[in-house]
């Protein structure tokens, strides 16, 4: 098999190549995905990240090693293993950023990198279905963003509430400024998912030039005479090499990307030797760099009705699959939160520097359920990490999950403002309309007092969990550590680039599916510039 350029992954950004490099007709492309095709049902229904989640036949299931940050905790970390990627089993929500991360991205280096680059991306790739109107949002790209559907009591209350502690109504984070509270958009349409899958892929598939590979895993890149000139692969059992006339494009995300360019000889020659991998290119960076958004999940009783209630026996279930099945409403089509706010810790700092997911359920975690009492969640996390991790390989087997070390909560900054984000969840709970409707707070609870710094960062370090944002493995830039440079060129190797978030040189300020998108949308665009 060959042909024109080889998309490794068919993820967030994976599907956009994949729809934009055969829209012209004029090239052969392939799409590889480890994982099948996205025909499970519940990959289309909003909540059915509750069943893809942890499910192998769509996650590629990882865990993180024991990490010092959350007190020697492993903690699952899900990516996703079907068409589509992660964006077929998110939370569906969709953030963009603030315009500061990618001027930032800009300023170290990346030239064509910042604000005024990338919004013309974001706005290509989708069709904005709010009725706010704004020439910052697009109208006619392929996927479909919308306005949450649902509304709940709890979750309304609180974002009333965090506007009478003092801050400021948002309706649309992803416009002109992202600081406020308000509710969450949603990658959805009509009560749908809408998954790049659906968005990128399926308006394409016809299409003679595009061939669309599943169960088809990478074991390595095979680079000759410095060039990346075909993959090699186990599709469906079957050991196969797979030629690329011009360009091999890793799309497999922040672990699978550093991992197959370890296992193809890129990265850091220590480690490679250590499991006798040959050597092409020094690239230290490869696998380093490591962030990811840590939630601390603070919990409170409430007499308002949850999700918790709602769902709690066979016939209320019963009734909400029927309301979703007649007219695609109901708690069927929630996303993974429903209110958000975007806040500084300081008043001194320039932009927002914590998000809130407001949930109106609350749970010990995914496998257990929801709490069998009413109550929300105001999970709160930092958006700009300064702790980085690493990825580490276990064997030069490309089965073999790497080894994850987050490095949560290294830096004292992470820790100072991971403890006053969950102040600022428990001082919004004290406002009115939401105060009167809170029985207690559950976690962290009275035990752990609202100033005592140690108390509150302990619980924060035994309970707080990922939001599923782990980027930055082949980071983007013109320093030793860089992997690849600001066309997303694997420095070293010809015809190779890498596009998804694992570019990231700094994570973005929130949820990472959107600034994915938007790289799968740059990447095409800079390889049929450099094509000519």
């Amino acid at each position: 098999m060959e042909f024109d350029y080889i998309i490794v992954g068919a993820g967030s950004a994976g599907c956009a190549i994949a729809n934009r490099l055969s829209e012209n007709g004029r090239y052969s492309v392939a799409l590889l995905e480890a994982g099948g095709k996205d025909t499970n049902p519940w990959i289309h229904i909003p909540v059915g990240y509750f069943k893809t989640m942890g499910n192998p036949k769509t996650d590629w299931c990882y865990s993180t090693e024991a990490d010092k940050g959350i007190n020697d905790r492993s903690i699952p970390w899900p990516r996703g293993r079907v068409l589509g990627g992660c964006s077929s089993i998110n939370g569906l929500l969709y953030v963009r950023g603030q315009s500061q991360d990618f001027d930032n991205w800009r300023d170290l280096g990346n030239v064509g990198w910042g604000w005024d680059d990338v919004l013309p991306l974001f706005k290509k790739a989708e069709s904005w279905k709010g009725d706010t109107k704004s020439n910052l949002r697009g109208h006619d790209g392929p996927l479909s963003v919308s306005p949450t559907r649902l509304s709940r009591d709890v979750v309304d209350r609180w974002v009333d509430a965090a506007v009478e502690s003092g801050y400021k109504r948002n309706y649309d984070y992803n416009a002109e400024d992202q600081e406020g509270v308000g509710y969450f958009q949603l990658t959805a349409d009509k009560g749908r998912r809408c998954s790049t899958a659906v968005a990128y892929l399926n308006p394409a598939k016809k299409r003679k030039n595009l061939h669309i590979l599943t169960n088809t895993q990478v074991e390595k890149i095979i680079i000759e005479n410095g060039r990346a000139s075909a993959v090699s692969v186990i599709q469906n059992f079957t050991p196969k090499i797979i030629n690329a006339r011009k360009e091999i494009i890793l799309s497999a995300g922040a672990i699978g990307s550093p991992q197959i360019l370890m296992l193809s000889g890129i990265g850091d020659p220590k480690e490679l030797k250590k499991h006798n991998i040959n050597v092409v290119k020094n690239l230290p960076g490869v696998g380093k760099n490591l962030q990811d958004h840590l939630q601390a999940r603070p919990i409170f009783k409430t007499d308002l009705s949850t999700i918790n209630i709602e769902t709690n026996n066979i016939f209320k279930q019963g009734m909400i699959a029927l309301q979703y099945a007649m007219s695609r409403t109901g708690p069927m089509t929630m996303a993974a939160s429903l209110g958000t706010a975007f806040l500084k810790t300081d008043d001194k700092l320039k932009t927002p520097d914590i998000q809130f997911h407001i949930q109106p359920f609350s749970a010990n975690n995914a496998v257990e359920g929801t709490h069998k009492f009413s109550a929300f969640t105001a999970s709160v996390l930092q958006m700009r990490p300064e702790s980085t991790g690493h990825l580490e390989l276990v064997s030069a087997n490309h089965k073999d999950h790497p080894k994850i070390h987050p490095n949560y909560l290294d830096k004292d900054i992470d820790k100072k403002t991971i403890v006053k984000g969950i102040q600022i969840a428990r001082k919004i709970a004290q406002f009115e309309p939401l105060k009167s409707h809170i029985i207690e707070e559950f976690q962290p609870g009275t035990e752990v007092k609202f100033d005592d710094y140690e108390a509150t960062l302990n619980w924060a370090r035994q309970t707080s969990v990922t939001i599923y944002h782990p980027t930055g493995t082949c980071k983007m830039g013109n320093d030793k550590m860089a992997v690849v440079d600001e066309r997303l060129r694997v420095y070293g190797v010809d015809g190779l680039r890498v596009a998804d978030c694992s570019i990231m040189p700094v994570i973005t300020s929130g949820n990472t599916n959107a600034p994915a998108i938007m790289i799968g949308e740059k990447v095409s665009q800079m390889t049929l510039e450099d094509a000519v």
